[in-house]
């Protein structure tokens, strides 16, 4: 778990996003319990360092949008993590990773207007309640401005949101002592994460990088639909 958060948090600090596209499934196959409180914790000291690394550059229009979807998106994913079982949580986990790779290779282009952004915001908002994995949504969104504002725009709204979707999780129930003290015990893999992260981001050759976490992101999917079902 801690290799899989170290390495989702040095992908996210390289291409901002896609931290919790490799580590959650990783915690769906040791720990499905552990979802998505102790994901979404993690999500946050993560979102919080690369928001301040490059706040010059955050589209903070676009941010205030996203957010006023994100609000009725977390009522409903908050409704989701209480209404199921943990293991039924790592299919609908699997399955949403799944989507989020779909949705990350394709290659849609989605006009940044204030219907599809606030559009986003629900969608990114559910999934990063009931699943921790909101950030596919806001990258394709955002996948053709700069890399700096892509990064900052999806960390300032991943962090902000992040505290949205705990609020909510609070309200379900689904926020235990011993997932703080597990995401506390892999913080860690985070720091390691970022400063690998900050070491890579420009050089990196997209084109390989990508593809590989969304192929690792779906095979993982994949074990945890498989953990769940069994």
């Amino acid at each position: 778990m801690l290799a899989a958060v170290c390495l989702g948090a040095t992908v996210q600090g390289t291409i901002g996003f896609g931290a919790n596209m490799v580590a959650v499934p990783v915690l769906a196959v040791v720990e499905p319990a552990a979802l998505p409180a102790a994901a979404t914790m993690l999500a946050l000291p993560l979102a919080a360092t690369m928001a301040v690394r490059e706040s010059d550059h955050v589209d903070w229009r676009g941010v205030g949008w996203l957010m006023l979807g994100r609000l009725p998106g977390t009522a409903v994913g908050a409704l989701v993590v209480a209404l199921i079982a943990a293991d039924t949580l790592s299919v609908v986990t699997g399955v949403s990773v799944l989507v989020a790779a779909g949705l990350s290779a394709a290659s849609l282009t989605v006009p940044l207007t204030r219907g599809t952004t606030v559009a986003t915001g629900v969608v990114s908002g559910a999934m990063g309640t009931a699943t921790s994995i909101g950030g596919p949504p806001l990258a394709l969104l955002y996948q053709h401005h700069e890399g700096r504002v892509l990064r900052s725009t999806l960390a300032v709204t991943i962090g902000t949101g992040t505290v949205v979707s705990l609020a909510g999780l609070a309200l379900a129930g689904a926020v235990a002592g011993w997932q703080a003290v597990l995401a506390a015990v892999l913080l860690p893999g985070v720091g390691a994460g970022l400063l690998a992260g900050r070491a890579l981001a420009g050089r990196v050759d997209g084109r390989w990088l990508r593809p590989a976490v969304l192929v690792f992101a779906a095979a993982t999917a994949v074990v945890a639909i498989a953990r769940g079902l069994g």
